[in-house]
């Protein structure tokens, strides 16, 4: 059974940085994985993936240059590293993981994501 969980959200100043975290179950890491987020009275938006196979990256434009997202398989742990954060990221933080496995894609829609963890709450003051 897949099982996701995110820490790490908080508050911080504008400018700051943020860790996220999500544990993920074993038979997680063969699935592309992806965090999203969605801020209050907003559709839930994509942020960025990384694929299960090959390891490639798709970021959101407004996460790109900002943020990074990478994956530790022996620690079971997907991380969203993010920098230079602005009052509009704030939001709940999303991890994801695909019904498929071994794919070289990094999906960006959120369609093509099965499992969700329960969010962490990111908020950004100015």
């Amino acid at each position: 059974q897949v099982q996701l969980a995110e820490s790490g959200g908080g508050l911080v100043q504008a400018g700051g940085s943020l860790r996220l975290s999500c544990a993920v179950s074993r038979d997680t890491f063969s699935r592309t994985m992806g965090w999203f987020r969605q801020a209050p009275g907003k559709e839930r938006e994509f942020v960025a993936a990384i694929s299960g196979r090959g390891g490639r990256l798709s970021y959101a434009d407004t996460a790109r240059g900002r943020f990074t997202i990478s994956r530790d398989n022996a620690k079971s742990t997907l991380s969203l590293q993010m920098n230079s954060l602005k009052p509009e990221d704030t939001a709940v933080y999303y991890c994801a993981a695909t019904l498929a496995e071994n794919s070289w894609n990094a999906y960006v829609d959120q369609k093509d994501y099965r499992y969700w963890g329960q969010g962490t709450q990111v908020t950004v003051s100015s």
